[in-house]
Formats: structure tokens, C-alpha cells, sequence
């Protein structure tokens, strides 16, 4: 009772320990040799991996090499990749998948309050009366939050449940109302909810007046301004361009600013889209105007995918435009503050940004960047459009370290490293809910494997920066990172290793080792770094405002046409996790193929296409060919596949176009055409 999951696992947790025993874990060091790869020891592999980056790095300069990593990886191993890429080969070329993911969140986040992570906590389930679930299968890809949700309504059956979703998931049948938009329409979504909230005179004033300012663009705008921004977005309007019901929008409005609480959750249907931060800026928008925040159970509360893609990846600033604790490259007082906290000399950052993901892999086609180090991620499934991935991948000299063998990407790699998994090491990890706990050592790794954390250090030395990360524990890196967070508005200081041994995890902010941790940021009573006795402090803006932007919806830059009438979207399901490395050598799992197209009867009647047919679909980047499964869960005009196959890549057909400002790109929105395989 005391955990704060509740004692709740959902199957991919029952079979944790089973994953740790699965089929094809990878042993040893592997180099290709005559294009096979072959057995080797850990210092022929280090040796050449050290001596290919050494020269790129000699002959091209240090922004010829790359590292990419995951949210899976512990913070010590990210934390430590970012500090020898950074400030000792000088490379800002560091990415990871959580750009694949949550990038839209943070820059949603960023935009609004100043700084990134969650303002709420899991706590406000507790508390809610509304949930407003967008972009979400809750159900199936958060199941113990989903239980938590369920319980909230047992004991309180007055709470009501908003989903907006293109398709009818396992999670519409529990929603009191369904908004099934058509995919990328919900910038026109929330302005008309917005348009609601005026219009019915649920606008918070105090909130408008003391807490707010408006812009549109770089323009500074006002309440007045926005209110004449959302004419255009009535209800019938935003009806007409999502596809539904304007009395649904109307009614959504209503329940989710008339309750006494409203939290809402959302993830990758929300920030895999062209227009994402947009969409993640009116979700924030709707909670501020609304004075929907800072109270329990009020909450814009963003859902992470990967254990560690917060603490590990987005607080640490592994990311090539980002550096920790919410400092920027291009920010030059930033640099000299991290220059002087890992001890450089000053101009050792380079001051412009690396190559964000999908520019990454297409600067490894095009020859700028020679070499990669992939750790703890499957990218030549993962990524959008991987007919261009893999010419990427094929070019260059890819380093991949992982637990398991083969992989699509294990695949293309020159040298494979064989690495620990998740109770074969020890470090931190870092929720949805700002929560970093401890993940301890229990078992040994098999064979030759070796901690991602082993390997960096391993390189370091090699390539000559040893020194740099001097050190050299799970203990020592966290209270290094810890204490540089401490002038920071992510101070955790307080929460140090001997506490994480001790307690369920601690939430940051935490500045001192007798804090018990924040439940809710910019709070004051509640948020150390929240001034003042006031309602709330937007303490991460210099106004401590928040900001509520004008968006405007933007037209489909895939667009539906005669040869690519159908939208695709994907998704995940309940028993498999991302690319299925793991969950796919279970044994209770591996049966679970999820290798099927949805399609609703009437597109599968005109295309002459029965249930279990062998199906072809194309885009504008290329085709896969999975089975059909005729189901009312998509909408006409909406077919769905999952991102999980091994052996049907839906994303050869994925759209690698991506948000201007997040990077992330847009998954969730593609062209297609379908057509029954002919034998």
C-alpha cells in the first residue's frame, strides 16, 4: 500500500523476471567480419569501436559522431553518455527515442510554464472528478494508472471519463463521452471547448488577470485577442474539421470545466503529430483558463511511455539541443554554467545544436555523421520512414549495445555489445510524476554482458576522456547530477542515494534531505521553490506568468487523395512493449502477433476484403504487408496498425514529417492505400 503503484503490475510486469530469462540474450561482443557477424572479446570490440570514432572524430571533426540512446537506459548510463558526447568529444549529436515519444510534452511544457515535467502528480487520481484522456488508450498502454482511474470511479461512480480518440479502444467502452476525431484535428478540438468555456462563463478571472498572458506566434496577445481567436473555432466549425458531433464538443466542455477537479492525461495520439506542441500548449491552455490546477485532483498530467525517458533523459538534457536541468545549448550563460560543473574549459560545448533524431539518421545516409553508438533501442524498427533509416544505418559505422540478439537493428550494426538488463545493474530511475526511485542490483548478468554504464566508461577512457568522468558508481554519478541540479528549479538534492534505499521514491522538487518531496509544482506551501502565500507561481517564466497561446489549425501535410484515400494510425496493445525485443521471447507472449490491420467493413467490402486476408498497404515512403481484421474500432476512412511487429515494419510506411518545434515526428496521421495481396 505504501508503493505508488499500489501493489498493481499489469502482464508485461508479471513477466519481468521471465524477460531476464528469454531466448536469444545476447553474451558476447560481436564485430562483422566478411559482412557476418562474429564472436569476439570485449577489447577487440572496444578497440575498434574506440579507434573508428577516433578517426571520424580526427578526420570530420566531433560532430561526425552520434550517440542515441533510450528512456530505458538508468539515469547514471544517460547521464554519463551526455557529459563524455558533450564536454569531451564535444559532440552535441546526442538523441534518444524519448523524441520519438514525449518531445511534444516537453515543448508543451516548456512554452507554457517555462520548464518541462508535469505539474500534478498521480496523486490527483485520487482526487479527480473529470478525466479527460486524450490521445490515450489508457487502458492498454497505462494499465495500472487505468486501475487506479477505475478505482477513483468505484468509490466515486459521479466521475466521468472524456476520450477523445480516433477509434473505439478498450478504453472508449468505459468513457461517458467519446470524441472519435479524425487524427490531427485537435488544435480545432480544444479552441472549440475553449470557445465553450467562454461562451458558458467558466473562465477562472483571478487566474486571467494575475497568472496568465497570451501570445500568438512571438506576438504578445491578450484575453480579449483570444477570445476573438476562438470565433473561429465554434463548435459546428470544429465539428465540420473533426468529424464528430458538435453537441459532443459542447457537452465535453461542459463536464470538463463544470467539475469540481479535472485531470488530464495524454501521450503519444497527442504528441505524434505534425501540430503536437500546439496541441500540447491548448490541453495546458484549457486547465488555465478554467483555474483547472494547482488544486488536487486538477491537473494536466502528460503520461511517459518509457521508465526513464523523465528522469533519465529529459531532466538530465540528453537531447542534442538540451543540456541538465533544463539549460539549452544555444543559451550561452547555460554552457558556461555546465562547462563549469563538469569542469571544462570554457567553449567546450559547442554552441549549436546537434542533429535532433530523424536529421540524425539522415545525416548518417548523407555521409555527415560516421558513427553511432545505439543503446538499450530498436531505432531501425522504431523510427518513421525506415526505408530512409536503413540507408542511414548500412552507411555508417553503428555501434548497438542490447540485451538481446537478433534485432532489426542488431542486424545492420558493426560491432553488437552485449548488455545487462534491468535488475543485472543498479542506478535511478525517474517517473511521470517527477518520482525518482532506485532500481537495485539482484541478479548478475549473463554470459559476458556488461552495464551500459560499464561500456561508456569503457569508451571514455579509450577515446581519452577518462578523467572527465571520474565518477565512476551508481552513488558517485547520482551525487554529482544531484548536487548540479541544487540552483536549479529541478533541485532534488535532497533526495540522495541513502534516502532512495529507504523510502517508495521521492518527487523532486526536494532541496533538502528533510523535504519530503512535491506532490504539486508552483504551489506555494506545497512547492519549495513556489514564492509568496499566493494561489500559484509560475516560477519558471520571469513574469512568473503562464502562457496561454493562440493556435490555429494547420491543413494535413500527408494528404488523402484518389491513389491514398485512407488514413493510417498506430498504436500498441496491452500484452507487448515498443518493438516486442523483449515481450516478443516470452513464451506467454510470444503467440500474441500483432500483426493484423484494422479496418472497418465497410473499406474492407469495397477493396473485395474478407477477415485474415494477406493485405498490402502503400504510402507515399513505402508498403508492408500485414493480415486483416475487419472491426467497427476504426472509423470509415481509418485504418490502425500496431508499432510492434518484428516482422511487419508498419513503419516502412510512417511519415517522418515531424513537429517544427518538438522534432517529434508524426506517426499518427498517414496517407495509405490498401488492397487485398494477390497470390
Amino acid at each position: 500500500k505504501d508503493a505508488h503503484n499500489q501493489g498493481l503490475v499489469c502482464v508485461k510486469g508479471l513477466v519481468n523476471r521471465d524477460i531476464l530469462y528469454a531466448r536469444d540474450r545476447l553474451l558476447h561482443p560481436q564485430i562483422r567480419r566478411n559482412g557476418e557477424l562474429q564472436q569476439a572479446t570485449w577489447d577487440e570490440a572496444m578497440s575498434l569501436v574506440a579507434e573508428r570514432f577516433g578517426e571520424a572524430i580526427a578526420n570530420k571533426g566531433p560532430q561526425s559522431v552520434a550517440y542515441y540512446g533510450s528512456g530505458q537506459l538508468l539515469t547514471q548510463e544517460t547521464y554519463s553518455a551526455n557529459k563524455l558526447f558533450k564536454a569531451g568529444v564535444r559532440s552535441n549529436n546526442v538523441e534518444g527515442n524519448p523524441r520519438l515519444c514525449m518531445a511534444s510534452a516537453v515543448t508543451g511544457y516548456i512554452s507554457v510554464y517555462g520548464k518541462d515535467e508535469p505539474p500534478g502528480a498521480y496523486d490527483d487520481i485520487d482526487h479527480a472528478s473529470c478525466f479527460f484522456l486524450t490521445g490515450s488508450n489508457t487502458l492498454e498502454c497505462h494499465p495500472v494508472l487505468w486501475e487506479r482511474l477505475k478505482g477513483r470511479r468505484r468509490g466515486h461512480p459521479d466521475t466521468k471519463v472524456i476520450l477523445v480518440d480516433p477509434r473505439r479502444t478498450p478504453t472508449a467502452a468505459y468513457a461517458d463521452i467519446h470524441l472519435a476525431i479524425r487524427p490531427g484535428t485537435d488544435v480545432a478540438l480544444y479552441n472549440a471547448m475553449m470557445y465553450e468555456f467562454v461562451r458558458n462563463d467558466f473562465i477562472d478571472e483571478d487566474m486571467v488577470e494575475n497568472h496568465l498572458t497570451f501570445k500568438q506566434g512571438d506576438e504578445a496577445r491578450d484575453f480579449d485577442a483570444f477570445v476573438a481567436h476562438l470565433e473561429n473555432y465554434r463548435p459546428a466549425t470544429a465539428a465540420e474539421i473533426c468529424g464528430v458531433e458538435s453537441r459532443a464538443i459542447e457537452e465535453a466542455a461542459w463536464v470538463f470545466a463544470s467539475s469540481a477537479a479535472t485531470t488530464s492525461m495524454w501521450t503519444m495520439g497527442l504528441n505524434q503529430q505534425v501540430q503536437a506542441t500546439s496541441a500540447n500548449r491548448l490541453v495546458n491552455a484549457m486547465h488555465l483558463v478554467t483555474g483547472q490546477i494547482g488544486r488536487p485532483g486538477a491537473t494536466p498530467l502528460s503520461l511517459t511511455g518509457q521508465p526513464n525517458a523523465c528522469g533519465g533523459v529529459r531532466d538530465t538534457g540528453s537531447l542534442s539541443h538540451a543540456l541538465p536541468a533544463g539549460r539549452v545549448v544555444a543559451n550561452a550563460q547555460h554552457r558556461a554554467e555546465m562547462e563549469a560543473a563538469w569542469s571544462v574549459e570554457p567553449g567546450t560545448i559547442q554552441p549549436a545544436p546537434g542533429h535532433h533524431t530523424v536529421a540524425l539518421f539522415e545525416a548518417m545516409g548523407q555521409g555527415d555523421v560516421d558513427c553511432c553508438l545505439i543503446m538499450c533501442t530498436n531505432p531501425m524498427h522504431s523510427m518513421p520512414n525506415l526505408n530512409e533509416v536503413r540507408k542511414g544505418m548500412e552507411r555508417a559505422f553503428v555501434v548497438v549495445a542490447d540485451s538481446f540478439h537478433p534485432t532489426p537493428t542488431t542486424e545492420l550494426a558493426d560491432v553488437v555489445l552485449p548488455a545487462a538488463m534491468w535488475v543485472e545493474k543498479e542506478g535511478v530511475m525517474g517517473n511521470t510524476e517527477r518520482r525518482y526511485h532506485l532500481s537495485p542490483k539482484l541478479v548478475e548478468p549473463p554470459g559476458e554482458a556488461r552495464s551500459d554504464l560499464e561500456i561508456l566508461l569503457d569508451l571514455a577512457d579509450r577515446l581519452g576522456h577518462g578523467d572527465l568522468l571520474s565518477a565512476r558508481t551508481p552513488e558517485a554519478i547520482w551525487d554529482e547530477w544531484r548536487k548540479i541540479s541544487a540552483d536549479t528549479t529541478y533541485n532534488f538534492e535532497g533526495i540522495t542515494m541513502e534516502r532512495l534505499r529507504a523510502e517508495r521514491g521521492v518527487r523532486w522538487p526536494c532541496p533538502t534531505e528533510d523535504h519530503a518531496g512535491t506532490i504539486r509544482r508552483y504551489v506555494p506551501g506545497d512547492d519549495p521553490l513556489a514564492k509568496g502565500s499566493g494561489r500559484i507561481d509560475f516560477y519558471g517564466r520571469p513574469d512568473r506568468r503562464a502562457v496561454v497561446w493562440l493556435e490555429s489549425q494547420e491543413p494535413d501535410v500527408d494528404p488523402l487523395t484518389e491513389e491514398y484515400p485512407l488514413t493510417l494510425t498506430t498504436g500498441r496493445v496491452l500484452e507487448h512493449w515498443h518493438t516486442m525485443t523483449m515481450t516478443g521471447r516470452v513464451p506467454d507472449l510470444e503467440n500474441i502477433h500483432p500483426d493484423y490491420l484494422e479496418i472497418h467493413a465497410t473499406d474492407a467490402r469495397q477493396r473485395g476484403i474478407s477477415h485474415g486476408d494477406p493485405i498490402v498497404v502503400r504510402s507515399r515512403r513505402g508498403e508492408v504487408e500485414l493480415k486483416a481484421h475487419i472491426s467497427d474500432r476504426a472509423r470509415p476512412g481509418l485504418v490502425f496498425a500496431t508499432m510492434h511487429s518484428p516482422t511487419w515494419l508498419t513503419n516502412l510506411v510512417t511519415d517522418d514529417a515531424h513537429d517544427p518545434v518538438s522534432k517529434e515526428p508524426a506517426y499518427k496521421r498517414c496517407a495509405v492505400a490498401v488492397e487485398r495481396r494477390m497470390a
